[in-house]
């Protein structure tokens, strides 16, 4: 009996041992990579064995980038309303006398973020497959689903134009952006062949590429953005297919210029100009159309591509079904993350979040917080589903498709990204050796290189990924459930 009491400690010490000497491992590989002046905050916790299992500066604060999205996706799916869809609707007020709309029509934003030109097609086809061709009235956007504010708060003014950076709106066409790819002549110094897409009268493009010429520099696309102009310029070396994204200024302009673009191009007789006025339903109004984009759509591009636009608009799509309000605020959306922080037991207080993608500035939590977080939706099955369904895999797919390849971490790891001038972060979920299923959260901070805080993650991942003792079982099943997602 003595000797079997003895195996059981000595295994249990051994076992012990294994669990600290990887957590060693973790603090070896923080000092060997991180540099001086860099900063990294862990948390690392077992769902299975529900403990946890690792921290270092959990508790800090740090930027999280875009792994806020996943306190913005857990807090929407929490809701009882999480599977409402958004909205596009065009009405027309007045009556129809032979082939004449003899009033307007309105064009209701309910903030689309991935409204685009099929959708667009879907609109005006309805419109022009109705008793009439000429529309004596106005065109009409209703953006009043939101204020005037183009950015939330601490977005950096000098990332525009990128295609990161939308203008907020309502009503939002193709993501505010345009896809310019530049063909190279076959003569060298000569201009490259551009292809914009969409198209449309709203910019212009002047091309001063040069095909093949090196000291014409790199390729590369911008507008007059300090003036909000929306001429697109396009200037360097082309030497094959290139490709860049600039946005726009003015979301809602350029989803009504293109609305009525179309309109006119089915043979439809309007004004030559759209404006803004809010839509009230009276007994007149009647509703052409409403287009429907799924939430789970929304989320799964959010997450995968992390997609700013998509961040922001699921908290205004939030705020305006939680408050069953029109006119709302990103604060109302933000209001309703920081009560879900005082539901997992914080204080909100203690937290800055100031918008839902993680892009600005201020946004400042903890490790801890993260994985409160995560833990919260692993313990709620149906939140659990869709999150883990769309989030980037290691190797596999989204903004982890490159990374953690041909390691035990491929395909191990769902979990979101973030990146930032001197941030990088990454949290979610992955699954040990032993089939324990582990929330972690690794947050980069003061660090120019972008490839270093990837490089320490990855390896983080991969360690943890070839931990465990190979005997135990996923009591959650959660197995199974993963083979289903994927």
């Amino acid at each position: 009996m003595m000797k079997k009491f003895l195996y059981i400690g000595l295994l249990l010490c051994c076992i012990s041992a294994q669990a600290q000497n990887s957590f060693s491992l973790i603090d070896s590989l923080r000092k060997e990579i991180i540099p001086v002046g860099g900063n990294v905050c862990i948390s690392i916790y077992d769902l299975t064995a529900n403990k946890t299992i690792y921290n270092y500066q959990e508790k800090k604060l740090t930027r999280p980038a875009s792994t806020a999205k996943l306190m913005t996706t857990i807090t929407y799916l929490s809701k009882p309303y999480s599977k409402e869809h958004f909205h596009t609707e065009v009405w027309y007020d007045g009556t129809i006398n032979q082939d004449t709309l003899k009033g307007d029509i309105y064009v209701v934003g309910g903030f689309d973020p991935e409204f685009g030109i099929a959708a667009m097609n879907k609109l005006v086809d309805r419109i022009a497959n109705l008793p009439f061709n000429v529309i004596s009235g106005h065109i009409y956007g209703d953006i009043s689903m939101k204020d005037s504010l183009y950015w939330d708060h601490g977005w950096c003014w000098d990332d525009n134009p990128e295609s990161f950076q939308p203008y907020l709106s309502p009503l939002m066409f193709h993501k505010d952006f345009i896809t310019i790819t530049a063909y190279p002549s076959t003569q060298p110094g000569t201009p490259a062949r551009l292809v914009c897409s969409p198209t449309s009268t709203y910019y212009t493009v002047t091309n001063e590429t040069k095909s093949n010429t090196y000291s014409a520099g790199r390729f590369s696309a911008t507008r007059g953005w300090m003036y909000n102009s929306n001429n697109i310029i396009v200037r360097g070396n082309v030497t094959q297919p290139c490709t860049y994204e600039v946005n726009l200024f003015s979301s809602e302009k350029f989803f009504m210029h293109v609305f009525l673009e179309q309109l006119q191009a089915k043979g439809i007789k309007v004004n030559k100009d759209y404006s803004f006025r809010e839509f009230h339903r009276n007994s007149n109004s009647v509703c052409i159309i409403k287009h429907e984009t799924s939430v789970k759509r929304v989320i799964k591009q959010m997450l995968l591509e992390s997609d700013n636009l998509n961040a922001e608009a699921l908290l205004y799509h939030m705020a305006a079904l939680d408050s069953l309000k029109k006119h709302i605020s990103s604060d109302e959306g933000l209001n309703i993350i920081n009560n879900f922080i005082k539901q997992l037991g914080y204080d909100p207080q203690n937290y800055n979040i100031k918008d839902a993608c993680g892009l600005s500035i201020y946004d400042l939590v903890s490790p801890e917080l993260l994985i409160d977080f995560l833990k919260y939706a692993y313990a709620h099955p149906k939140i659990f589903k869709t999150l883990y369904r769309s989030l980037p895999v290691a190797g596999v797919k989204g903004t982890l498709k490159n990374r953690m390849k041909r390691t035990s971490a491929y395909a191990n790891v769902h979990a979101k990204t973030g990146t930032c001038t001197a941030v990088s972060t990454l949290a979610g979920y992955l699954k040990m050796r032993n089939g324990h299923r582990v929330a972690f959260a690794v947050l980069c901070s003061n660090i120019l290189s972008d490839s270093i805080p990837i490089k320490f993650q990855d390896k983080v991942c991969t360690y943890l990924c070839n931990t465990g003792i190979s005997n135990l079982e996923d009591t959650n099943g959660l197995n199974s459930e993963e083979n289903a997602d994927d």
